[in-house]
């Protein structure tokens, strides 16, 4: 499945992503708010990204992962992806990261609009929703900026670096108002 817009293609994680990847989950920058960490080595990566793959040949799929690639070049610049529920009240929950140098672009906002149009369109859901760390204020303007309203606050819900932070609930119903 792949998902484009006006300047940039997601396209599906594959084995030959993976120093990409890994780039992209070292920059201490992009690992500030992310619960996974930096991984010690390009191996560590890989175990990261085997679900991201063999997720793509599960019969009921719930969850899928794109690498963000310029449309015009090719150019590796993020990762994103949808987690979808498997109940009835058909949520799923958006995520992306980018390198740092495609920061202030207006991409994310981009990934995250379409990401919230796929939800809508391709899997039918009822509610797309994110969760940012309260300090993140470069995603909550994108969530914002993508529609999103904030729904609430999850206290100390976010292990970073041997510490719990706390997270706000962003979401979005097909029914709201978007551009």
């Amino acid at each position: 499945m792949e998902l484009d817009s006006k300047r940039l293609k997601l396209k599906e994680v594959t084995w030959d992503d993976l120093e990409n990847m890994h780039l992209l989950y070292s920059f201490p920058e992009v690992d500030e708010y992310n619960t996974l960490g930096i991984p010690e080595s390009i191996e560590k990566t890989k175990e990261m990204i085997r679900s991201m793959i063999e997720a793509q040949q599960e019969e009921n799929r719930k969850s899928y992962s794109w690498k963000i690639v310029k449309r015009d070049s090719d150019e590796f610049i993020g990762m994103a992806g949808i987690t979808l529920s498997s109940n009835r009240f058909r949520l799923g929950e958006i995520y992306y990261e980018l390198l740092p140098s495609q920061w202030g672009q207006g991409y994310a906002t981009e990934v995250a609009k379409m990401l919230i149009q796929s939800g809508f369109d391709d899997f039918h859901l009822h509610k797309v929703e994110a969760g940012v760390a309260t300090k993140n204020i470069r995603s909550i303007r994108v969530l914002e900026k993508s529609g999103m309203t904030r729904e609430g606050l999850r206290r100390k819900i976010l292990p970073i670096r041997g510490e719990w932070k706390d997270n706000y609930h962003y979401a979005i119903v097909e029914d709201d108002p978007r551009d």
